[in-house]
């Protein structure tokens, strides 16, 4: 199996993943066949990338990092919750309201105790990227994809569990306030006015509100709500904060924030490869970005996930094949061109191994 561009496709391709919704029905079921008038459909509901079974990707196996089943339940429970969430604040704080919002925060809290333990078994990189969705709710998919992030990356600092799991949460509703945005702005098909962009930036104050009034919630999980947007120069927003002003929760979770946004496609701007969106954090590590943060993070994902197509420094091309997990930016290949872009016979190399220590990956695309 392996990742083409859905510009790149050609006919006869043949899908080696479903296509779901949020629902997880499958609307486009694995072995279809693609042809000329689905195509306009899928670009319709920002699928910018698909998953084929061909010869040269046969028994490439491409993981996913959290099983369809508990993504499906988390995603639900995010929805409800936000909603909930939200009719609350705007209603008269009474008994009956402090009951159903104790009921929606030990519901994240339990999915999200899943998902913890998940990630803590898990000998793989993440690779989200690992199926195909077509998404209705950016804000909802967004959040479960930063819970995510999130908790591999507190792992990695070595946080106890307790702070793990209170950094999921602030994951999950670090977005809250944007509910309170029109969907005609959050899914505008272009660059967002002045004005408009300032009615965005307000969703940090919002959700803050919403949160540090939920007795359940710890104050730390509040904050990520309002600073996951301040970066460590003081240019971020809402308060232009520096520094060690920003909370250790809120410096992780900008980072899962900032690589979801950009590795999904949105409304006006397509989507990148996890690579790319490891650059973008580079650019931006020791002044927007924690850099041993980034550093950290880089280790915690798949930089090229199984199936993407990548050109060496040697000029030959392949296939990733399988994770390396003790160094994920090396990983193993299966050749398909020679250094003269000719076909060969599919062979697998390991770039982490000695003898192939010389060997970089230069170029990495979703097209061969």
């Amino acid at each position: 199996m392996r990742l083409v561009k859905i510009d790149k496709w050609k006919p006869g391709m043949k899908l080696g993943k479903p296509i779901m919704n949020n629902n997880g029905k499958i609307l486009l079921a694995k072995g279809v066949e693609l042809i000329d008038r689905l195509i306009p459909r899928l670009k319709k509901y920002n699928v910018t990338t698909l998953y084929i079974d061909d010869e040269v990707s046969e028994g490439i196996d491409i993981v996913e990092s959290i099983p369809e089943a508990l993504r499906m339940e988390t995603l639900h429970t995010i929805t409800e919750g936000f909603q909930t969430l939200m009719d609350l604040s705007q209603s008269n704080s009474n008994l009956q309201g402090m009951m159903k919002s104790s009921r929606t925060i030990r519901s994240f809290q339990k999915v999200f105790k899943d998902i913890v333990a998940l990630l803590t078994d898990n000998k793989n990189a993440l690779n989200l990227l690992a199926s195909t969705k077509i998404h209705e709710n950016y804000v909802f998919n967004h959040s479960l994809n930063v819970s995510i992030y999130a908790c591999q990356l507190a792992l990695a600092n070595g946080l106890p569990l307790k702070n793990v799991e209170e950094i999921g949460l602030g994951a999950i509703l670090h977005d809250l306030g944007k509910v309170q945005v029109p969907l005609e702005i959050l899914n505008k098909p272009s660059e967002l006015t002045k004005e408009e962009n300032a009615l965005v930036k307000q969703h940090c104050e919002q959700g803050f509100e919403i949160l540090r009034k939920i007795h359940e919630i710890p104050l730390p999980v509040a904050h990520c709500a309002l600073q996951h947007h301040e970066r460590i120069d003081g240019t971020g927003y809402p308060r232009g904060l520096r520094g060690d002003e920003i909370h250790k929760y809120a410096k992780i979770i900008s980072v899962a924030d900032v690589f979801d946004t950009v590795t999904n496609p949105r409304a006006f701007k397509p989507a990148v490869m996890p690579h790319q969106g490891l650059e973008i954090l580079y650019a931006g590590s020791g002044t927007q970005f924690d850099m041993h943060q980034v550093n950290l993070f880089r280790d915690c994902i798949a930089i090229y996930p199984p199936g993407l197509t990548v050109r060496l420094n040697d000029g030959r091309t392949g296939i990733v094949s399988k994770y390396n997990y003790q160094a994920v930016g090396r990983p193993e290949i299966r050749i398909i061109k020679s250094e003269e872009n000719e076909k060969v016979s599919p062979y697998e190399i390991d770039l982490g191994a000695r003898e192939n220590l010389m060997l970089e990956i230069v170029m990495a695309d979703a097209l061969i």
